[in-house]
């Protein structure tokens, strides 16, 4: 299977700036009550952009941006974009030392935060640090508007001059890792690596002109904002953020905003069926495209979406900041398929799979997943030795993380090589011991680790969601393991919880349950 590299604008506002020539008067974004159509929305980004500059802000410099999903954000980004200068997401869950931290090492100039996001004023979190390169804070909410008006306007030339100074070589982000692993390093990725990918991205997963695209993955990481608002300017759909994940929410924007395009891990798609077999008529026949990830995803699940929720085409892929999105499956890919890969690579994308030596092995046998291509990050931010020890002489990027490739080529992802733990000597995997445990009928959820095991040097542990109404004990799941797999991948112990730690991707945070 290949497939051609699409062609797309080189840039990020490019994109922007060709949404609004090509589907004017389209609707772009809603937000609540409001929409704007793709033409408002450059206008606004454009006047923006006047404003910034008027800032002082130019080629090069940093400018961060800690908020929740808002229009604002995509404006402050593009503005940003514009400029020259780099946009450094912030996860709005961090404390002000992990604030502080990135800006300071980002050497970031302005900051666009919230003065009021669950009744905290961002500003106030960081009043301690010292941040000697920030110039200013802007409170994305309350004062966008008075920084606005320190330009002159979307008509601005300043903004058409900054524009034709822009290139798809220069750098759209820093975003940082998650730092589930350690401390979080910044991965520089260029406008062209990330347009072109994430472009390539929207035709595999079939997103299309006049979607509705409901964005519940947050702006600061790389799912809601290169996979997110990006591609919708890409494909002519409209932007549809949530600030605050809320089902009730979601299914009101279903409902109202006839969404037919969802991102998301699969609690999400487990909560629309719960509301479907609720008391409540529910009307989700404008779903249409579901793209689920950083999770295992039952067979039945897929079924599920497929023929209860409606949803044609359930995608599952695999990506990290590193690279953005790396490989995708197809629409009419099989249940199982979807469930137990994550697809094939994307266009230009090279993928291998190694032993501990390096060398190539054969279908079907777990190692080191590697990456070579153009979306591979330029590097990380000052940090040679790290840029080095991910990246080899060859460019080949090695992802530490643990899968196979079959004879089709299709991808999937066995476990991170960091979680793999051994037990009595054999090697354990925790993401196949979930996948087996996934397969219980009362489970909605497992997380695996590995803890330490006077005898055995380490075993596993289980931390178990039930599924909604289902009569589950730690002995039924003992029980049901040993009969199940393999006497070494059995947990010695099995947790039941009400959920599990995740980050902002909805990825288990395996650190806090070894914690």
């Amino acid at each position: 299977m290949t497939e051609a590299m699409g062609t797309w604008p080189a840039t990020i506002p490019g994109a922007a700036a060709a949404a609004a020539e090509r589907w004017p008067d389209r609707v772009g974004l809603i937000v609540g009550e409001r929409q704007w159509t793709f033409a408002q929305l450059w206008a606004d980004a454009r006047a923006a952009a006047s404003a910034i500059l008027a800032s002082g802000v130019g080629h090069g410099d940093r400018v961060a941006i800690w908020a929740p999903n808002t229009r604002e954000w995509i404006l402050a980004a593009l503005a940003t974009h514009v400029a020259g200068a780099t946009v450094v997401p912030l996860n709005t869950r961090f404390k002000g030392a992990e604030a502080g931290d990135i800006l300071r090492r980002a050497k970031v100039r302005m900051l666009f935060a919230p003065g009021d996001f669950l009744g905290q004023d961002f500003a106030d979190l960081i009043a301690g640090e010292d941040l000697p390169d920030l110039a200013e804070t802007i409170r994305i909410d309350s004062g966008w508007d008075a920084f606005v008006a320190r330009g002159k306007g979307s008509d601005d030339p300043a903004v058409d001059a900054a524009m034709a100074r822009l290139t798809g070589d220069d750098l759209s982000d820093v975003i940082f890792t998650s730092g589930t692993t350690g401390r979080p390093k910044g991965a520089l990725t260029a406008h062209r690596q990330a347009i072109q990918i994430f472009g390539d991205w929207s035709v595999r997963v079939d997103l299309r002109e006049g979607d509705r695209y409901l964005i519940v993955n947050p702006f600061f990481h790389t799912f809601g904002y290169k996979a997110g608002w990006v591609p919708c300017l890409l494909r002519g759909a409209t932007i549809v953020p949530m600030a605050m994940f809320d089902v009730g929410e979601m299914v009101r924007l279903i409902e109202t905003a006839k969404i037919s395009f969802i991102p998301g891990p699969p609690t999400i798609y487990q909560s629309l069926l719960q509301e479907l077999a609720g008391d409540r008529p529910r009307d989700f026949c404008s779903l249409r495209v579901a793209v689920t990830g950083a999770a295992p995803v039952p067979p039945v699940l897929v079924e599920r979406m497929r023929g209860e929720l409606g949803m044609s085409n359930v995608v599952n892929g695999y990506g990290m900041t590193e690279c953005g999105a790396i490989a995708m499956t197809r629409q009419g890919d099989d249940a199982d398929t979807i469930a137990h890969t994550c697809g094939y690579p994307l266009p230009g994308i090279e993928v291998r799979c190694v032993d501990g030596a390096g060398r190539d092995l054969p279908p079907g046998e777990a190692g080191e997943i590697l990456v070579r291509g153009h979306a591979v990050m330029r590097g990380y931010l000052d940090d040679p030795a790290a840029t080095a020890e991910a990246i080899d002489a060859e460019g080949w990027l090695h992802t530490g993380d643990i899968g196979t490739i079959d004879a089709r080529g299709y991808l999937a992802i066995t476990d991170r090589k960091k979680d793999m733990f051994i037990s009595g000597g054999f090697n354990v995997y925790p993401a196949e011991v979930e996948k087996l445990l996934n397969a219980h009928p009362a489970v909605a959820q497992a997380a695996v680790v590995g803890v330490a095991d006077e005898r055995m040097g380490e075993v596993g542990r289980a931390y178990v969601i039930a599924r909604s109404g289902a009569a589950l004990t730690a002995d039924d799941l003992a029980s049901w393991a040993k009969a199940n797999m393999a006497n070494y991948k059995v947990p010695r112990s099995f947790v039941l919880v009400p959920d599990l730690p995740r980050n902002a991707a909805g990825k288990v945070l395996k650190t806090d349950l070894r914690a």
